[in-house]
């Protein structure tokens, strides 16, 4: 099967979305948990360092505890989910795998074993080697799982915005043409920054909810009020960056995906002054247009601008969706064209061929794409999902002001239960806007596997639709077992730990 045989059968398409989708949301699950205990448990061996103090040392070898527990089930969807690029999306992995392979094959050999070499002096060290080779043992597994996060944003990014890359005909791929402009792409860098920052974020809720619990049960007092302390620090700084780095994101998407914005505003109609919608009715003038271009008076297209063509903020016409998919399919015929008279040994044809192709090679995806509606990924879920990302950061970033000054004036009696316990249910809030944060930036870039470059119906395996409905059962309940599994593992551990 070649990239120009789109499959026909939707079954295979839509049952090889939902696997993946089902793989990347469990192993989301675990992946801001890691990067956010690896700051807070070096945080807290570094105390131990400064102090001498062994209540430091007890307590970072708890949270490096739970680390390990979460660290090994997420390396097992990770593994799984790299997998399925070439199991269920093989015409993707055949089109852009010069690229895309790149920095998971960066991360798999430099960042992962990296991580793997010193997460064995963390556990295994203490007492065998130095406090400071063991601190920075800690350190550097937690820049180990940082630096394995950048190189997959580095590649989810290019999906999201493609650069650096030539197509070339004969080989049917794209081949990558500079590096550095993949691997340091303004999205690459804003990306990276957000998840990071969301992942603190999600370590420091877990680290407060914890804490939270053993103040409600009275037990671990010391350990709970100094871990709760930290984590209110780490949690709040992080949703501030979080906030910022939301932003400058905001504004590349405004940029290089205008139709995901509008998908997440539920916007049909833009304009100037394009107000922000809190709930369907609720809107603030002016707000979505500084969002998206920092001029309240700029514009912002809606989906039906984007699917008929407008003027953007430069004053450049930006095709229709009509005109897109005419050229997408120029750029195909020429194409094909271009390898019938490879084949036949017509230089003078190959030339004009690739002429036409190069003229129109922007919107080769576009020719994929059957009627225009399908470039309008599903609104309501991009916007639901978009305002439970926004609404559960707000909620967390006050329950942990008002945790960190209770727990500054040191009052946490029976009065202060209700916010104990807000702490502790902070957790879902957390793991909520991390998946809404996901659901946004994938199902929001809908049809397309490579933003305007390669369309999901054509990026899918010739593999059988049961074949897939299989392996998503299984992977089901493999990862459902897991997942439970992690969670009384965790429970276990919890409950268990004693402190002086």
């Amino acid at each position: 099967m070649t990239l120009l045989d789109i499959v026909s059968t939707t079954d295979v398409l839509g049952w090889s979305r939902a696997q993946f989708a089902l793989t990347a949301c469990y192993h989301w699950l675990f992946v801001p948990l890691t990067l956010g205990l690896a700051l807070i448990m070096a945080i807290m061996e570094t105390a131990y360092v400064r102090t001498g103090d062994d209540f430091w040392k007890q307590t970072a070898r708890f949270w490096q505890k739970l680390f390990g527990i979460n660290f090994a089930i997420g390396v097992a969807t990770g593994i799984i989910l790299e997998f399925e690029f070439g199991t269920n999306w093989s015409n993707y992995s055949w089109f852009v795998g010069d690229i895309f392979g790149a920095p998971l094959a960066i991360e798999g050999i430099l960042a992962f074993f990296m991580e793997a070499t010193f997460i064995a002096v963390m556990f295994f060290g203490w007492n065998k080697v130095g406090r400071r080779f063991h601190l920075a043992a800690t350190w550097l597994t937690g820049v180990g799982a940082t630096l394995s996060a950048w190189w997959i944003l580095v590649a989810n990014s290019w999906m999201q915005h493609p650069v650096g890359m030539e197509f070339n005909p004969e080989t049917v791929r794209n081949e990558m043409m500079d590096f550095f402009a993949v691997a340091f792409a303004p999205e690459a860098i804003v990306k990276f920054c957000h998840t990071v920052t969301s992942g603190w974020l999600t370590g420091a809720v877990f680290t407060v909810g914890v804490s939270c619990w053993f103040l409600l049960h009275n037990r671990n007092g010391r350990m709970a009020r100094a871990s709760l302390k930290v984590g209110t620090v780490v949690g709040i700084v992080a949703a501030l960056l979080v906030v910022w780095t939301g932003d400058s994101s905001g504004l590349h998407v405004a940029k290089n995906q205008p139709m995901k914005l509008a998908a997440a505003e539920g916007l049909e109609r833009g304009g100037k002054g394009a107000p922000f919608s809190i709930v369907p009715g609720v809107e603030v003038p002016g707000a979505l247009s500084f969002l998206a271009t920092h001029d309240f008076n700029g514009y912002v297209p809606g989906t039906a601008d984007i699917l008929e063509g407008y003027t953007d903020n430069a004053g450049r016409r930006v095709a229709s969706a009509e005109e897109k998919m005419a050229r997408g399919r120029l750029a195909l015929g020429a194409f094909r064209d271009f390898r019938a008279a490879r084949a036949a040994g017509d230089l003078g044809a190959m030339n004009e061929a690739r002429k036409t192709l190069d003229a129109h090679k922007a919107y080769f995806g576009y020719g994929y794409i059957d009627k225009a509606e399908d470039l309008v990924p599903p609104v309501p879920i991009v916007y639901w999902a978009f305002r439970v990302m926004v609404g559960a950061g707000c909620a967390l970033l006050l329950v942990l002001v008002l945790l960190w000054w209770t727990a500054r004036r040191g009052d946490f009696d029976g009065r202060r239960r209700l916010l104990l316990h807000a702490g502790l249910w902070s957790i879902v809030l957390a793991y909520a806007a991390q998946q809404a944060g996901w659901i946004v930036a994938e199902v929001g870039r809908q049809p397309w596997a490579i933003q305007d470059l390669l369309p999901v119906n054509a990026a899918v395996s010739g593999v059988s639709a049961g074949a897939v409905q299989t392996t998503f059962c299984v992977f089901l309940v493999i990862f459902t077992v897991l997942l439970v599994a992690e969670v009384r593992i965790l429970c276990r551990a919890i409950r268990q730990h004693r402190s002086e």
